[in-house]
């Protein structure tokens, strides 16, 4: 099984954000660190959730495990439903998603079990330019 750490960070909020994502499985481990442009903490939180599942299929992985820090992306894959609307069709993008795999699972960790993806996050928002525009 392939285990999945991810991680979104906002320098500001909104503010620079990025990525970390942390992948180990087989004996190898791959490590990512994605600049999103200007938005949210919550907003980059889901969207390394998405860039990490698309990763995960275009490497053909069909069972996976996430971790994640973000108690609010566990929350909303876990009931399947974002209290906040305007995080809805994150949301929506990600379960597609999530269906595509022959086993998916996600679990919640404390902050200090997902450092490698807080770091990785944190070296993408230095990534970022000032003149970037949100990625969505």
């Amino acid at each position: 099984m392939i285990e999945v750490y991810i991680d979104g960070a906002s320098a500001g909020n909104p503010g620079p954000s990025g990525a970390g994502i942390f992948i180990k499985g087989h004996g190898s481990a791959e490590n990512y660190s994605i600049p999103l442009g200007t938005m949210s903490n919550h907003e980059a939180e889901y969207h390394a959730f998405i860039k990490a599942l698309e990763i995960c299929l275009e490497k053909g992985y069909a069972t996976v495990s996430f971790r994640t820090d973000s108690e609010l992306v566990n929350r909303a894959v876990e009931k399947e439903f974002a209290k906040n609307k305007s995080f809805a069709p994150l949301l929506e993008k990600a379960l597609g998603l999530t269906r595509q795999f022959d086993l998916f699972f996600m679990k919640w960790i404390p902050s200090r079990e997902n450092k490698t993806a807080d770091e990785l996050a944190r070296l993408a928002i230095r990534k970022n330019h000032p003149e970037e525009k949100t990625q969505k």
